[in-house]
C-alpha cells in the first residue's frame, strides 16, 4: 500500500508524529499530503524555540489552535533584548531592529486567527508590549492559561488587561518581569480572586530607572554630604 491510500485520519495521525519541517517537507511531495498539512485540525499545538522560527513557512494558524508556547532561552535574550532601550549601545539597537516586531506580528496573527486559544506561555519574548497581551486577552476570550517569563517590557498595565479582559483565565504565571510590581499583583487578587495568581521574583526585582530620573536622588545625595 502507498502512504497516499491511506484515509485523511491515518494521514493527520502519521503527519501527528513529525516535526514542523518533516510536515512541510512531506507536504511538497504531493497534492493530497499538502491538504494534510494544512488542516487547521493538526495545529493545535505550537512551540517555537526562537522568534526567528516564526519566520518560516512550516506551520498553520487557525481556530484549531489551543496551546501556543514561544520560548526564547538565549545568552542574547539577557545581554541585548531584556535591557531597557535607553540602556543599550547602538551596536545593541541593531541586534534588534532584526528581530524586534517578529513576536508583536505574530502574536496579532493568532490574534485574528486563533480564537479558541486555550494557552499562552511567552518566555525570553523581551520586545512583547502591554497592548500586544491586551490584543490578546480582547481576541481570545477562552485563554485559561498564561504564563509570561523574563518578558522586561510587561508592567502593571498588562495585569489591568488580565483583570479586565482575561473572563476565562484560571491561572497566570508572571516570572522574573522585573517592571511588574506588587501594587499591581495585589489589584488583579482583589478584581478577579478566582484566578491562581504566582509571581516568581518578578514583584522583588528592581526596574531600571532612566538616567533623567535618577538625577534627583543624586542631586539630594550631594545636598546631605554638603550639609553633613
Amino acid at each position: 500500500m502507498n502512504l497516499t491510500e491511506l484515509n485523511r485520519e491515518c494521514l493527520l495521525h502519521l503527519f501527528s508524529f513529525l516535526d514542523k519541517d518533516s510536515r512541510r517537507s512531506l507536504s511538497f511531495t504531493c497534492r493530497q499530503l499538502r491538504e494534510v498539512f494544512m488542516d487547521p485540525c493538526l495545529w493545535n499545538l505550537l512551540h517555537f524555540s526562537s522568534p526567528c522560527e516564526l519566520r518560516r513557512d512550516n506551520f498553520v494558524l487557525g481556530p484549531s489552535l489551543r496551546y501556543l508556547t514561544v520560548c526564547w532561552y538565549s545568552s542574547r535574550v539577557l545581554q541585548v533584548c531584556n535591557i531597557e532601550d535607553w540602556l543599550k549601545s547602538s551596536f545593541q539597537k541593531d541586534i534588534c531592529s532584526k528581530h524586534e516586531r517578529l513576536v508583536s506580528t505574530f502574536l496579532a496573527q493568532v490574534c485574528n486567527m486563533c480564537p479558541n486559544l486555550l494557552s499562552l506561555t511567552l518566555s525570553g519574548c523581551g520586545h512583547i508590549t502591554d497592548q500586544d497581551l491586551t490584543s490578546m486577552l480582547q481576541s481570545c476570550r477562552k485563554l485559561r492559561r498564561l504564563h509570561l517569563e523574563n518578558c522586561v517590557r510587561i508592567t502593571d498595565r498588562s495585569l489591568e488587561g488580565v483583570a479586565d479582559h482575561g473572563v476565562s483565565l484560571e491561572e497566570v504565571k508572571i516570572d522574573f518581569c522585573r517592571n511588574i510590581t506588587q501594587t499591581g499583583l495585589e489589584a488583579v487578587r482583589q478584581k478577579r480572586p478566582g484566578i491562581r495568581l504566582s509571581a516568581e521574583r518578578s514583584a522583588d526585582m528592581i526596574p531600571d530607572s532612566k538616567p533623567e530620573e535618577r538625577v534627583p536622588l543624586r542631586r539630594t545625595l550631594q545636598k546631605v554630604l554638603l550639609f553633613s
